[in-house]
């Protein structure tokens, strides 16, 4: 799973600096950034100044530059891309399932916790829904590594190198992230207040 997101940021960052090197010219290291320049998941502002989600064909615009950005510092031939696609898409065909039950087993789990039945049947019910998720998010991740597996196999020693360079600057700024915006704090358990009786 955070092998997916390193990669999903390298690609975010490499897409947002070709489309800046395409656009200026000059290599996305030699240009200035704007002095208030937006957050990258800050989102749309509407004139109120409300975040606002991008539209779906915003949001396509942005994932081919993403990739077209991707294939552009890989050095993909047409060949290579046509092949990617058609990894990409039988990856798709194989997690939709298991992405499916994982949405699925996390709403029964929210039921389970919205009933009425004991606390220790609802502790048991949600233990067994634990380990179901457990297995299938074992099941996505090594469909994940599959797909990595067999586009890495497509490209040549060169532009291996190359993804190993991009994973290890996405980890990079990962981490770099993560610092900055830690998770948030588990909920303080409020003591009970001892009733004094006199």
């Amino acid at each position: 799973m955070k092998k997916l997101a390193v990669l999903l940021c390298a690609l975010t960052l490499i897409s947002s600096a070709a489309i800046a090197e395409e656009t200026t010219g000059a290599p996305a290291a030699e240009q200035k950034a704007p002095a208030a320049a937006p957050a990258v998941n800050e989102g749309i502002k509407n004139p109120d100044n409300v975040k606002t989600r991008p539209s779906k064909e915003e949001m396509m615009k942005i994932r081919k530059a993403r990739e077209a950005a991707f294939e552009k510092k890989l050095g993909l031939t047409d060949e290579q891309k046509a092949k990617a696609k058609e990894i990409r898409l039988n990856g798709h065909k194989q997690m939709k399932p298991v992405i499916e039950q994982i949405i699925a087993k996390k709403k029964e789990a929210e039921m389970v916790k919205m009933s009425r039945i004991a606390t220790w049947a609802q502790e048991e019910k949600l233990a067994v829904i634990d380990k179901e998720i457990q297995e299938l998010e074992k099941q996505a991740n090594s469909i994940r590594k599959q797909n990595m597996k067999d586009f890495e196999s497509i490209l040549t020693r060169d532009q291996k190198k190359i993804l190993k360079q991009m994973k290890k600057e996405g980890r990079q700024r990962f981490e770099e992230r993560k610092k900055l915006c830690p998770p948030p704090c588990p909920e303080k358990v409020q003591p009970a207040e001892a009733s004094e009786e006199k």
